[in-house]
């Protein structure tokens, strides 16, 4: 059922060699974009990027869209399309250079380093008129500060929480919580895997933007597969300016 020669994806991981069911193999049009794509802009994270907005945030033209991490692969795909979509778009990461990045490469309104100060001040400033929509790749000072910023009937698409995943203590919680309830709040997290039905959608509109030059992708190649682990490490480092990819070989 796949030919000889189709270049496809898997789900089995870093590895030189695969026995793959053929209904475990995702054929992928290397005429649209770079196979290495598919690992990025036109896989999981565009896909997580879309679905986040699109599905659970119920992203609407003129919203006001606030992402952390933003320029990490999923991030900086999220803003993009919040942009097409016609919305206001403020980004935070963590370098100056990806800071300028986001604005003079990506387009965003607005972004900050949020090694520079408390988020909290810094999202006051790029957005003094509050948030609509935060699309949460962070967490816990992130999030906090997302909440105090969100107007009224905002809405939270909770894709991760970076800054806690190697916490050696975890926080109780955004201190702020109860501005859930009294701003009527939308919090929502989200596996991608619940959404598959929205696969080709994703790939007519982002593949289509993407031909149309409206989307801009990075990725950051580690080169062997002995080096995977460092790879991984340094994606929690910030190391990465979009997608993180170990290239094993060419096959």
């Amino acid at each position: 059922r796949v030919p000889v020669g189709q270049q496809v994806m898997h789900m089995l991981g870093w590895r030189e060699y695969a026995l793959v069911p053929a209904e475990g193999a995702r054929p992928i049009d290397t005429a649209l974009a770079p196979a290495a794509a598919y690992l990025g802009v036109l896989g999981v994270t565009g896909f997580t990027a879309y679905v986040g907005l699109f599905e659970i945030a119920k992203l609407r033209e003129g919203d006001v869209v606030f992402v952390s991490a933003a320029a990490g692969a999923v991030g900086s795909i999220a803003g993009q399309l919040a942009k097409i979509k016609g919305c206001r778009v403020i980004g935070s990461a963590g370098s100056v250079e990806k800071v300028d990045y986001l604005v003079n490469v990506l387009g965003f309104d607005a972004a900050f380093n949020y090694r520079d100060g408390p988020v909290r001040d810094s999202l006051r400033r790029a957005a003094p008129d509050g948030i609509d929509v935060y699309f949460d790749n962070v967490g816990g000072e992130h999030l906090e500060a997302a909440l105090e910023s969100l107007r009224d009937f905002g809405r939270v698409a909770m894709c991760g929480a970076i800054s806690l995943y190697n916490a050696t203590e975890l926080p109780p919680g955004p201190r702020n919580i109860p501005e859930v309830v009294r701003k009527r709040l939308m919090l929502r997290g989200f596996i991608i895997t619940d959404h598959m039905q929205l696969m080709g959608d994703f790939v007519r509109d982002v593949g289509g933007w993407l031909q149309a030059g409206k989307i801009d992708y990075r990725e950051t190649v580690v080169e062997g597969i002995e080096r995977a682990p460092e790879a991984l490490i340094g994606l929690f480092r910030g190391q990465n300016l979009g997608k993180m990819l170990v290239h094993i070989g060419d096959g």
